[in-house]
Parts: C-alpha cells; sequence; structure tokens
C-alpha cells in the first residue's frame, strides 16, 4: 500500500498546531495517561486506522500499558486485566465513535456511568481525545497514511 498524500495537517501546517494543543490541553485534564491511551487505541480500531492503531500501541506501551492489555483492548468486556475506570473510558469511546450505530448513540447509561468515575474536567479530557483521535483516524485512513511510517 502506498499513501496518497501526506496527513493534511502536516500539509496544511496551520492545522496541525491547533491540533497538537488540543492533545495537549487532553493530557492537562487529569485522566490518567494510560487510559487516554486505551481510548486512543480503541477508537482507532474501532475505525480501522493502521497508522493510528500502530502508533497508538507504541504510545501506550511507552506510558506503560502491559502487552496483555495492548492484545485485548478490542475485548475488553471480557478481559480481566482492565479497571472499571477504563471500562467506562472504553464504553464511552466506543459509542461516540459509533454515532451512526443507535439512535441514541451515547446513551445517558454510558454517559452516567462514566460520569460516576471522571468529574467534568476528566471526561472533557476524555471526549476530547475520542474527537481527535476520530479526526486523525479520518485523515489517516483517507489519504491511506502507512502504519510506521511517523516513526
Amino acid at each position: 500500500m502506498q499513501s496518497r498524500m501526506q496527513n493534511p495537517a502536516v500539509v496544511l501546517s496551520d492545522a496541525m498546531q491547533p491540533i497538537q494543543q488540543i492533545f495537549k490541553a487532553v493530557h492537562s485534564g487529569g485522566v490518567d495517561e494510560q487510559t487516554l491511551e486505551l481510548v486512543h487505541l480503541r477508537v482507532s480500531q474501532i475505525n480501522g486506522c493502521s497508522a493510528c492503531v500502530d502508533a497508538g500501541a507504541k504510545t501506550a506501551r511507552k506510558a506503560g500499558v502491559s502487552d496483555e492489555r495492548l492484545a485485548t483492548v478490542a475485548a475488553w468486556r471480557e478481559a480481566p486485566y482492565f479497571t472499571d475506570e477504563e471500562r467506562a473510558a472504553l464504553e464511552l469511546a466506543e459509542a461516540a465513535t459509533r454515532l451512526a450505530d443507535r439512535p441514541d448513540a451515547v446513551s445517558d447509561e454510558v454517559w452516567d456511568t462514566a460520569a460516576t468515575y471522571f468529574d467534568e474536567k476528566q471526561l472533557a479530557a476524555i471526549v476530547l481525545m475520542i474527537g481527535v483521535t476520530n479526526l486523525f483516524n479520518r485523515l489517516n485512513a483517507t489519504t491511506r497514511q502507512i502504519a510506521g511510517a511517523w516513526g
């Protein structure tokens, strides 16, 4: 496979800095870094973005996520390796990524479960991580970015 072009946020250089600022804000929201990385990885898996799955697994590993957790994040409901907080964040990530799968994409039940573990600032960080990951997934999948090409 060959990429169609560079990532659009690289081509239009004015786009990358604001995106990076959002990532910076996300990481200042008080959510455990491993949780954020698991959210990023799961969203990227759902969207089939090989570049983001590859980069996300590497970043998660650097954040201390174990190989067992990396290998089973796609099956987090059945795997014993995740905390209740992480499960709530992953459920929110799945719902917010699969908006068209059901009429009430992010149900009150999903939101309320996440809100029992995370305060408003933390929820903001998780929702922004989900949104930015979905943005990058769409940019990378559309332009066929190659897994591992970004180092």
